[in-house]
């Protein structure tokens, strides 16, 4: 059994996708489109290959946590780069560089006519190593610089095609919100750092029980409640809870390719990742958990209504994201962290595979997006339809497909769970499965079914591209006439390498994630006050006999309910969805308009800023610092000099005269009070 994983192995890990980057992103010009591709994905194809022998050594028992550089100490406190793998690091190692290795291999087809061709490559490389130095980090700065890496080049990548208003309005929006969520982030750490003394996860994991007897100053809360909660905020930020969930939806403004990416195994996984990480301090605040639990139930079900009436074929499937990272979110507040990740490492699958499907899709139909635009596809495209179909039922929690047994497993670990807000998640965990299907199938059977809707009108140019800019992700549609056809290998074998753990990984995987010794030494749980691990496997036996077991359950009719409700809708009855609309225009209007947030946020917080931005300027910045600290004490040197110029003649004489008064000036000064007492006054 082996014992040590070799330093120089996980450098490997994390330097071949940079190195790939580099090369990619300074040389491009001169090794080109094909030398930036090879470069790239030989690059993350290392990584995964080294990632998969890091994995099979932390199953046999293997572990690892050691600086490997050392940067600054500023008093006690040391800044380091340094690596923790166990089984969650390993997992998103594997997950993350195979998701990025199918991504890299996609782009080939995707992006083959964008001029911007090598630049893409350099970032999605640099993207994946962003996430890889995050997630293999034994310590809250490297944690840091990973998170805020992979939000500075997922800004990047969202705003690729930057002549186009929307891509610039999506990525800076993308940016800004994140901003929010980053400094409840960093004061979570500033104050894990302040009363532990270290930035490293063992040290201050090793105090938390003396935290946890430690008040906030000035307030009733306890430390460790208000530091998980700002941690718990910075994760809202990146894995898109609400209210920070504005962002995701927009950044279906980039490419695809990183659409699949960002939304997959990246960086909205980043936030549960963290909190999973950060298990040994969330069990000692009640408080923060039930406050997890509650945002994420939240999340899980109003972001599912949301998909309902998107009738983008990319906005549905990020819809779709945000429900089921309310999920995992749900899991962690239950302090079922293990089945958090779980459904992590299964949603990666399924949900790159189904946005790599759609890209597949608007390849086909010649860039088109709007599923009301399509239909009957199935017939044209094969291969995109088949892996549509599984990644859709694996993600309505298809019994035997890998979502179900994480989507199962955090149903029943909310039902376990005794903390406040547990009876509200389980309502909207169990619903949000009706609702899942409903919009998944939808989807589903406009886009693969029924009428042939494509090519029956030339669709206009939408002029968010110049002529200059690529085709890709651009609104055309087929013109008369013209038929769908199915995409090039290097668009499909990824979605059929996608398909086969959608399938599968969760059968193979739940038994030791879940109850074996896979995630133990990652994840601390106290089971006397948060039993929803214990219940869990007191009731399970095995994979297939929980799949049979489904047969019972309400979430399995839930969502056999909402296929069928859709297959009717939208394939046998299709005026119903249309007369409901017109009967209930005022909820179809609030969910237009997604709860009216984005409005809010435009006009009521980003006024509110620009009032509070106008008059700092005006009153600190003008007023204050230019017209008192500059401008003012250039008046008093200016008024002083004024005065001291009457003295300045330039005449001999003036200045003896000056000279003379002074000394008689001094004079009497010191001799005045010899002067008083001769005279008795």
């Amino acid at each position: 059994m082996s014992t040590a994983i070799s330093q120089n192995l996980l450098l490997t890990v994390a330097l071949a996708p940079l190195i790939g980057a580099v090369a990619a992103g300074l040389f491009g010009k001169w090794i080109g489109r094909r030398g930036a591709h090879t470069v790239t994905i030989l690059g993350v194809l290392v990584s995964f290959i080294a990632s998969t022998v890091v994995l099979m050594q932390v199953v046999d028992g293997a572990r690892f946590n050691a600086t490997v550089y050392e940067w600054m100490v500023l008093g006690g406190l040391k800044m380091e780069v340094g690596f923790l793998v166990d089984g969650l690091t390993a997992m998103m190692m594997a997950v993350v560089t195979f998701v990025s290795l199918m991504v890299h291999i996609y782009t080939i087809g995707y992006m083959e006519d964008d001029p911007g061709y090598q630049r893409f490559f350099a970032y999605i490389s640099l993207f994946t190593f962003s996430m890889l130095m995050l997630v293999m980090s034994n310590n809250f700065l490297q944690l840091f610089f990973g998170w805020e890496a992979v939000g500075l080049v997922s800004y990047l990548l969202i705003g690729f095609w930057f002549k186009r208003p929307t891509a610039i309005f999506a990525n800076m929006k993308a940016f800004i919100v994140n901003r929010v969520g980053d400094f409840g982030f960093i004061l979570g750490i500033g104050l894990l750092a302040a009363y532990a003394g270290s930035l490293n996860y063992a040290e201050v994991f090793a105090k938390g029980g003396e935290l946890a007897k430690i008040g906030f100053p000035g307030t009733d809360w306890m430390l460790i409640t208000v530091a998980c909660i700002c941690l718990f905020i910075g994760a809202m930020g990146k894995s898109a809870q609400f209210p920070l969930h504005v962002w995701l939806p927009d950044s279906m403004e980039g490419p695809t390719p990183i659409s699949a990416l960002i939304h997959a195994a990246t960086m909205v996984t980043a936030g549960i990742f963290m909190v999973a990480r950060m298990s040994p301090l969330f069990e000692l605040s009640d408080t923060a958990l039930s406050f997890v639990l509650i945002i994420g139930s939240i999340t899980a079900l109003f972001m599912g209504f949301l998909g309902v009436i998107q009738n983008d074929i990319k906005r549905v499937v990020a819809y779709s994201t945000l429900s089921q990272l309310g999920y995992m979110t749900v899991a962690l507040g239950a302090s079922a962290y293990s089945v958090g990740v779980f459904h992590l490492m299964t949603h990666a699958f399924f949900k790159a595979l189904l946005f790599l499907a759609a890209g597949s899709v608007i390849i086909g139909l010649h860039h088109e997006q709007d599923i009301r635009n399509m239909g009957g596809l199935r017939k044209y495209m094969p291969l995109t339809w088949l892996t549509s179909l599984v990644g859709s039922l694996a993600l309505i929690g298809t019994p035997l497909f890998s979502g179900f047994y994480s989507k199962d497993s955090i149903i029943e670990a909310v039902h376990a769970s005794q903390l406040p807000g547990a009876g509200f998640a389980y309502f909207a965990v169990v619903f949000g499965v009706f609702i899942t299907a409903f919009y998944s199938f939808r989807m589903y059977f406009l886009v693969f079914h029924g009428e042939e809707r494509f090519g029956k009108a030339a669709h206009d140019h939408h002029g968010d591209h110049d002529d200059e800019e690529p085709a890709a992700d651009h609104h055309h549609g087929l013109a008369p006439g013209d038929k769908p056809h199915e995409s090039p290998w290097v668009v499909t074998a990824p979605l059929i390498l996608l398909a086969l753990p959608s399938v599968f990984i969760g059968y193979w995987t739940i038994q030791p994630m879940l109850f074996g010794d896979f995630l133990k030494d990652a994840i601390v749980t106290d089971i006397a006050r948060h039993p929803a691990m214990q219940e869990l496997a007191s009731h399970f036996h095995s994979a297939g006999g929980m799949a049979l077991h489904a047969l019972q359950t309400v979430p399995l009719w839930f969502a056999v309910a909402g296929v069928a409700l859709a297959w009717w809708f939208y394939l046998k009855q299709p005026s119903i969805p249309a007369a409901i609309k017109a009967r209930f225009e005022w909820v179809y209007r609030v969910l237009d308009n997604k709860y009216y947030m984005d409005w809010f946020n435009e006009h009521v917080l980003s006024a509110g800023a620009r009032l509070l931005g106008t008059g700092l300027w005006k009153g600190g910045d003008v007023g204050l610092i230019d017209g008192v600290a500059i401008n003012g004490s250039a008046r008093v040197v200016g008024g002083i000099a004024q005065m001291v110029r009457l003295f300045q003649s330039g005449y001999l004489y003036f200045y003896a005269l000056v000279m003379l008064l002074g000394i008689f000036g001094l004079m009497t000064w010191q001799l005045w009070p010899q002067v008083r007492h001769l005279f008795g006054f």
